[in-house]
């Protein structure tokens, strides 16, 4: 294996590991505040989309196979398949429209893209999950609790991605 390879491998290890970390970073809520979005798109600024793709999916893989890498330190697929399992797969979507998006649509816009993508996909999901118990929650009601609470903060979190990468990638090759 070559030198560049063990290099993508270690910043994608490293990558899903600051994802974990910043999910611990956590409020409880019906959805959970946490600092996994700013992480995701830190792996995305500074990575790229192959790379950084590839770090979001390594960090659900961790807790799919339940190392306790979700927010409360959650894990195993009932974490992922439970009401905010479509949050935490919504990651690897607005990875994923990243990566397909990237060198032709502007950073900002291919992120706000993504992680509205990733509310559309969670919110969905969340609607689906938590409808399929006992009681019942309409799309604007999940909206309401699952997704505006969290515009200002994950605007905030992308501002502070975009800054700190840029500083980061001055620092590093990566």
């Amino acid at each position: 294996m070559n030198v560049k390879k063990i290099r993508d491998l270690i910043f994608v290890a490293l990558m899903a590991v600051l994802i974990a970390l910043c999910s611990w970073l956590s409020v409880p809520a019906a959805v959970p505040f946490t600092m996994q979005t700013f992480a995701v798109f830190c792996a995305l600024l500074l990575l790229g989309g192959k790379r950084g793709t590839l770090a979001v999916l390594l960090y659900l893989l961790l807790g799919a196979a339940g190392l306790p890498v979700f927010s409360g330190f959650g894990a195993g697929l009932g974490v992922l398949f439970g009401p905010t399992g479509g949050y935490l797969l919504g990651f690897l979507l607005c990875a994923l429209l990243y990566w397909l998006g990237e060198g032709k649509i502007r950073d900002v816009v291919l992120l706000i893209a993504g992680n509205l993508f990733c509310y559309l996909f969670g919110t969905l999901w969340f609607v689906s999950v938590y409808s399929s118990g006992e009681k019942a929650i309409g799309f604007g009601a999940a909206l309401m609790l699952c997704v505006v609470p969290y515009l200002v903060p994950d605007a905030i979190k992308l501002l502070l991605a975009f800054i700190l990468t840029r500083r980061v990638k001055k620092a590093m090759t990566l």
